[in-house]
């Protein structure tokens, strides 16, 4: 998985595949189908932009609904923009993120350096992902960002690489666009349909009749209750995590149809973290609709429920009601497949994927694959021919899948059973 510096809670992608590539901790930078996980997290930097912003963000809605065009790349939810010859421009949309990135190119051309007001100087954030790391990004304030009859204006943003989230998804992401870009505007982010809805704060609540939940705003995020058995616990609403669930055990009674094992390696800011990954024996509560023995990571973090389950509903965001509806177009319980992995995750660039970890008890360790091993070919293709999704439906309906890898300049193929990581 992969996950991305997020300026807020928790942990953090950098560039990694494993038996599954995923992105995941937000920006969290970043893989696990592979295993891409973007995982970023800071310190409030959004109240620390707001209360430094001399022309506070302004949104301009032209239009009773403004649609924009998307596409589901492995579970993020990615949009298109243009609004000057220079676009299309593509945006991940990180609703577990208070705050937002941007590359240095678009910064560039639609940013603005913020200053410190009491020396003068270019002003640089401090964002520190969940394992400690801390890097400085610089601040800067974007003119315009338009989608449709949608512009926002003065929008503060944070300056940050893209490149491997671009790599990993095999689109070039211009920005990842926080939760509280879209605080002025009734958003919808609608899986099934591939396309972000935006409306006017003043519309209905919901476009679809559906589960609404309210939610608590106080980490300019969406944190919602959700029900097992008789307890309730509080999960973020994390469109920028590729995975199913997050969940905490404290002071949960949690009863597993599979116990707690190693699972795919996270690439984080500080190294590459081994997950923990699960499936209960019991039945989750998302509103009105039910996550029956879902596969999820075991955690000490913020419990949250990721793309993965998010992409079976239209999700309307209101953050004048605070109030998050989830719509769907059966009350079939949500059910879960088993988690596959070929025994490893690795980092992708571009002629070769190079391996991040190796999970110990696997088909691949006992074949003698090593961290820092580097794979060309996947099945006799290369491996720039294989993007999230593909790789990740082959290793969910392969029973072996054959890998070239390089040593010296030979390349030796080794076929690997693939493994129900969490039947």
């Amino acid at each position: 998985m992969t996950r991305h510096p997020r300026v807020v809670r928790r942990r953090a992608p950098e560039n990694a595949v494993g038996g599954r590539l995923s992105l995941r901790h937000t920006i969290r930078v970043f893989l696990a189908l592979m295993c891409l996980a973007l995982a970023p997290t800071a310190a409030r930097a959004w109240w620390f932009f707001h209360r430094d912003t001399p022309h506070p963000q302004r949104t301009i809605v032209n239009s009773p609904l403004i649609v924009v065009p998307g596409e589901v790349v492995g579970q993020y939810l990615v949009v298109t923009a243009k609004w000057d010859r220079r676009g299309p421009y593509h945006f991940l949309i990180d609703t577990g993120a208070s705050t937002n990135l941007v590359s240095p190119l678009f910064a560039g051309r639609y940013g603005v350096p913020m200053h410190d007001r009491e020396t003068g100087d270019d002003l640089t954030v401090p964002v520190r992902s969940s394992d400690g790391a801390t890097s400085n990004l610089p601040a800067v304030m974007l003119r315009n960002v338009e989608f449709g009859d949608a512009r926002f204006e003065n929008t503060p943003a944070l300056i940050y690489d893209c490149s491997a989230i671009s790599l990993h998804l095999g689109v070039p992401i211009d920005g990842i666009l926080g939760f509280p870009f879209f605080r002025n505007v009734l958003l919808t982010l609608d899986y099934p349909e591939h396309r972000m809805i935006l409306a006017p704060t003043g519309s209905a609540s919901a476009l679809q009749p559906g589960s609404t939940i309210h939610f608590n705003n106080s980490q300019h995020v969406p944190i919602i209750p959700l029900g097992l058995g008789n307890k309730t616990f509080f999960a973020l609403v994390d469109s920028g995590s590729d995975s199913t669930l997050r969940l905490n055990p404290l002071g949960m009674d949690f009863v597993y149809d599979q116990a707690p094992r190693p699972g795919p390696f996270v690439a984080t800011v500080s190294g590459d973290v081994q997950q923990t990954v699960a499936r209960l024996d019991q039945t989750i509560l998302l509103g009105a609709y039910r996550l029956d023995h879902p596969v999820a990571e075991i955690t000490s973090e913020l419990p949250a429920i990721g793309g993965a389950v998010l992409k079976n509903f239209v999700v309307t965001f209101d953050q004048k009601r605070n109030q998050v509806t989830f719509y769907r177009n059966s009350t079939l319980p949500i059910t879960f497949p088993s988690l596959r992995s070929a025994g490893f995750s690795v980092a992708k660039a571009g002629a070769y994927w190079r391996i991040i970890g190796v999970i110990a008890d696997s088909p691949a360790a006992r074949a003698g694959v090593e961290e820092g091993d580097l794979i060309t070919r996947i099945n006799q293709e290369p491996v720039d021919k294989w993007g999230v999704q593909r790789y990740a439906d082959l290793v969910q309906k392969s029973k072996r899948i054959t890998f070239a890898f390089l040593v010296g300049r030979r390349e030796y193929e080794i076929p690997l059973p693939v493994m129900d990581l969490v039947p």
